[in-house]
């Protein structure tokens, strides 16, 4: 399974950036996990690998549970070749045309979240996902 995460913008305060790279760097333990950062909504789709699942980070999809979401990162990671990209847009959100395309749309909370706190949060929530897939006690599910 190769997960990635497309996102408009840059972190760029040192310390939510290093807690990104953290949650980044223990999800990357359990599956090849990558950020791709770019610049402007409208590359967000060149940005995406092909065949990918695509997941739209939006505020109007389903909202999950964590263990939830970990069922679904397990079933999209065996759809196709495995890619799975998760796609956050900027402050003017994910294009209509890719909302639109998208495999699934998902919402990490009903509060509006700025996009570079949103992307920690996904890590973080990837993270879990991957332990509770494996049993592992730092989720504590129950």
């Amino acid at each position: 399974m190769k997960l990635v995460v497309v996102a408009v913008g840059k972190i760029r305060e040192k310390n939510l950036r290093a807690v990104a790279d953290d949650y980044l760097g223990r999800a990357q333990h359990y599956a090849r996990v990558s950020e791709v950062e770019v610049k402007a909504d409208a590359e967000l789709e060149r940005a995406l690998p092909k065949e990918a699942t695509v997941i739209a980070l939006d505020p109007g999809g389903e909202a999950l549970t964590s263990r939830e979401l970990a069922g679904r990162v397990e079933r999209w990671g065996q759809r196709g070749k495995g890619d799975v990209a998760f796609v956050i847009g900027g402050a003017e959100g994910i294009p209509k045309p890719l909302l639109a395309a998208a495999h699934a749309r998902l919402s990490l909370s009903s509060l509006t979240l700025p996009h570079r706190l949103a992307r920690v949060l996904l890590f973080e929530q990837l993270y879990r996902a991957f332990t509770i897939l494996r049993g592992e006690p730092y989720a504590r599910e129950d």
